[in-house]
């Protein structure tokens, strides 16, 4: 009987610490993936800023410039565009919408945002644009992949329709997360002017016309949690200036907007707890149940082992050993 059980123990041995690889590097890299119908807005808050008045072009100080950022999961167009993919894509529909101390909109660039779910790299397809203008992504934007590494990644820049490195920079703790810190510079760079204007009668082309040229230059810095890898938190020291043309007297510059930009604390708060939930399910699929599968296999290999030897006791004699009894008459 105990030889019985000995054997069914370990059978499950072997199960268990087969299994324990297979959850993590089978299951996981195909279960945990972004969902195609996410939705999520986000408010930052430069306090103080600077602002250009369109009316003087001359620069203004005010006591707030308030971001919101909105993003939308389009789960028709990760449909079509999975069918000629061949793997799971998100196809995220992205608004920046800035907004001046008066509540009135300062700009607002839209951008479509085409992924894939489980690694978060870029897929190029129709539709992959910013501010209406066809892009072609390299890097990551908005998240970082599952498991972040401590290296450098490409990051998206949405003003200049470019990448550049984002550097790690080290690790930190941030409201009871450890979490990876990385940066970004972004020198003075020409770039286009949003195509809606603050102003009536005011248009990119318009502007363009009379020589006078948009210039932007940040320091973004964002603070990751390596399990989901999203941004609890993100930053952004952003300067952008009007230069030279009709628009401005003897062809100087002026700042357009200037500020120290953060997520308000009531969304920082509320990314760290979605954070905090979300990293539970990431972990058990890469830690919890491979080591615990690891373990009980251990375990039972052990306890089959244990009960292989009570069934050996010392100085008892082997049944199948056993001479037959001599049979009458033989």
């Amino acid at each position: 009987m105990r030889r019985r059980a000995s054997l069914v123990l370990l059978a499950f041995a072997v199960f268990f610490t087969a299994l324990s690889p297979l959850m993590r590097w089978y299951a996981f890299p195909r279960l945990a993936k972004i969902p195609p119908s996410q939705y999520q807005d986000m408010v930052m808050e430069a306090r103080p800023a600077t602002l250009i008045d369109y009316g003087t072009m001359k620069a203004k100080k005010v006591p707030k410039v308030t971001i919101v950022q909105t993003l939308k999961g389009d789960v028709a167009a990760s449909d079509r565009i999975e069918k000629t993919a061949g793997r799971d894509v998100v196809v995220w529909d992205t608004l920046s919408y800035v907004a001046g101390p008066d509540g009135k909109m300062v700009s607002e660039i839209p951008e479509r945002y085409i992924f894939d779910a489980h690694s978060q790299d870029p897929v190029h397809a129709t539709g992959e644009m910013v501010d209406g203008d066809p892009v072609r992504r390299e890097g990551i934007e908005y998240k970082w992949p599952f498991l972040t590494e401590k290296r450098d990644y490409s990051y998206f820049d949405a003003q200049t329709r470019t990448s550049a490195p984002i550097h790690y920079k080290g690790t930190t703790t941030f409201h009871g997360l450890e979490v990876y810190y990385f940066e970004q510079t972004i020198p003075w760079t020409k770039v286009p002017l949003p195509k809606k204007m603050p102003v009536k009668g005011i248009t990119p082309q318009a502007v363009e016309k009379m020589g006078t040229t948009r210039w932007y230059t940040t320091k973004r810095m964002f603070w990751v949690d390596p399990v989901t890898g999203a941004p609890v938190n993100g930053e952004e020291i952003h300067k952008e200036e009007m230069r030279g043309g009709d628009l401005l007297p003897g062809g100087g510059k002026v700042t357009a907007f200037a500020g120290h930009v953060k997520m308000r604390d009531d969304y920082v708060a509320s990314t760290v707890a979605l954070v905090k939930s979300q990293r539970t399910l990431v972990l058990l699929l890469t830690s919890y149940l491979p080591w615990g599968f690891l373990t009980l296999g251990a375990a039972l290999l052990a306890l089959s082992l244990w009960l292989e030897a009570r069934s050996r006791r010392p100085g008892e004699p082997d049944r199948a050993a056993a001479p037959l009894p001599e049979t009458a008459g033989a």
